[in-house]
């Protein structure tokens, strides 16, 4: 989602830019020609003295655009990956288990697997409720529902254990290798 948001974002700026500019540079309409002055007199004087609530719409109308600048900027720096897991030791302490240390071991142990070309792992979610997202890329003679079924089954089950959670659901995408066409002759 906010691959989407920036990028009509970036649209949005870019058109409102572009009409700016030829505006300015053409001296067109709403600037009355290159040599009028931006704001005639009688304008100035009806908005400068205006009732209450011009002043108002254009304060709320500027907060709403601050407001929405302030979220955009936060959520481009929040981390998509997770960074550690909280994990119970059974005495009563908790330990913290790197994400990144999670994420390479169930690489790893899937990149291992009989038709498994490569594997690429992220870690996703909260503390509390962690997710993977798997990306496995087969060879060209791999069978896809197996590969699926011993990520699904050993492969997550020894993540979740190691981890100490009672759930870790994933999703995983399946890539098969570009190979060359073999030729008969």
């Amino acid at each position: 989602m906010l691959r989407t948001v920036n990028r009509i974002l970036l649209a949005v700026a870019g058109a409102v830019l572009l009409a700016v500019g030829a505006v300015v540079l053409t001296g067109s309409w709403p600037l009355h020609g290159r040599h009028a002055p931006l704001l005639s007199e009688q304008t100035r004087g009806r908005y400068w003295h205006a009732d209450g609530w011009w002043w108002w719409a254009v304060a709320a109308g500027l907060a709403v655009v601050v407001l929405l600048a302030l979220w955009w900027l936060l959520s481009q720096l929040r981390r998509p990956r997770l960074q550690a897991l909280v994990v119970d030791t059974g005495d009563g302490a908790f330990a913290t288990l790197r994400g990144r240390a999670l994420e390479e071991a169930v690489a790893a142990e899937a990149g291992a697997l009989e038709g498994v070309a490569g594997c690429r792992v992220a870690l996703r979610g909260r503390r509390g409720s962690p997710a993977l997202r798997v990306a496995l890329e087969l060879e060209p003679h791999a069978v896809p529902a197996d590969a699926l079924a011993a990520v699904a089954g050993p492969v997550l089950t020894h993540a979740r254990t190691s981890a100490g959670l009672p759930e870790l659901p994933a999703e995983a995408r399946l890539k098969v290798t570009s190979h060359r066409a073999q030729r008969v002759t």
